[in-house]
């Protein structure tokens, strides 16, 4: 199966029916493929997924924002590391969002991922976004007591009213130019576990463990709720959620880099034209051009 028709399996186009459950994290889709095949496969999309930035960037019109949000331990800064690998860096920027600062909390909850948008002609990508809003404080709603908002809006139907807030959002970037494509990196919990050992066991991988990633561990069943109820409140089409299998890295990240591919494909970005009086002016540049190099050389 072609690849790209592949990746359509993992899109949730219909969100009012979705059931994480439904997405084995092992998965591949029938690919079979030993390392070196699966490096040449993603090799070849991130040298389609650079030309295309080169498009899109010349263009001018489209910016592409990347949301990746996915447990512990998924694989979100392999996936940016390897994906982005052949992209030009001055038209692509990562922006982690961790816990919010000071200013930030001065602010409504989209202010600080607003800030960060990509600009036309560039690509964005969001390692963690505003979806945390909806995801860990949610799973700990104490942390809503440090965001100074009024007490009458902190109610039963807040998590409902972001979803709303978050709709909206990117309803108005897809309105705007902005394209946006969100990843899930779906991972199973017998995997993370086999992840954080190796970063204990593993010297050169101890710098990646965090107590705090067993804490959360132990919230497993809570996040998986909290991202099916997500994804199925904010999965439409100027915005959908692609829930990718995260087991075998190779895999999540091949399918990220065709989903993103993809989607600047379906933008129909073209470099500008040059014609008219700006097309003569180039040919009358280059002939001088020409005739320098004839005078050097008689």
């Amino acid at each position: 199966m072609k690849l790209a028709k592949l990746i359509k399996r993992y899109r949730v186009d219909d969100p009012e029916h979705f059931k994480l459950a439904a997405f084995d994290p092992a998965d591949t889709g029938g690919l079979d493929l030993d390392k070196d095949n699966a490096k040449a496969m993603l090799e070849q999309d991130v040298e389609r997924l650079a030309k295309l930035q080169e498009r899109l960037y010349a263009h001018d019109r489209w910016a592409l924002l990347v949301v990746l949000q996915a447990m512990d331990a998924a694989g979100k800064d392999g996936v940016i590391k390897h994906v982005m690998s052949g992209v030009n860096p001055q038209g692509c920027e990562v922006h982690p969002f961790k816990a919010p600062n000071a200013e930030e909390l001065d602010h409504d909850f989209l202010w600080r991922v607003a800030m960060r948008l990509p600009q036309r002609g560039r690509i964005g990508i969001f390692n963690r976004s505003h979806y945390e809003e909806v995801l860990v404080v949610r799973v700990h709603p104490e942390m809503l007591a440090h965001q100074k908002l009024p007490e009458q809006v902190v109610g039963k139907d807040i998590w409902k009213q972001r979803f709303k807030d978050i709709r909206g959002f990117e309803r108005h970037l897809a309105r705007n130019g902005v394209a946006v494509v969100k990843f899930f990196l779906h991972i199973s919990k017998e995997e993370q576990r086999q992840r954080l050992l190796d970063r204990i066991e593993e010297p050169a991988k101890r710098w990646k463990f965090s107590i705090g990633d067993i804490a959360e561990r132990a919230l497993w069943n809570r996040y998986t709720a909290a991202y099916e109820d997500m994804i199925r409140a904010t999965s439409r089409p100027q915005a959908p959620w692609h829930i990718v299998p995260a087991d075998r890295k190779w895999f999540a990240r091949l399918a990220v880099a065709t989903a993103m591919a993809d989607a600047l494909e379906r933008l129909d970005l073209r470099f500008p034209k040059v014609e008219g009086a700006a097309l003569k002016k180039l040919a009358k540049v280059r002939q001088a051009l020409v005739s320098e190099r004839r005078e050097k050389d008689s």
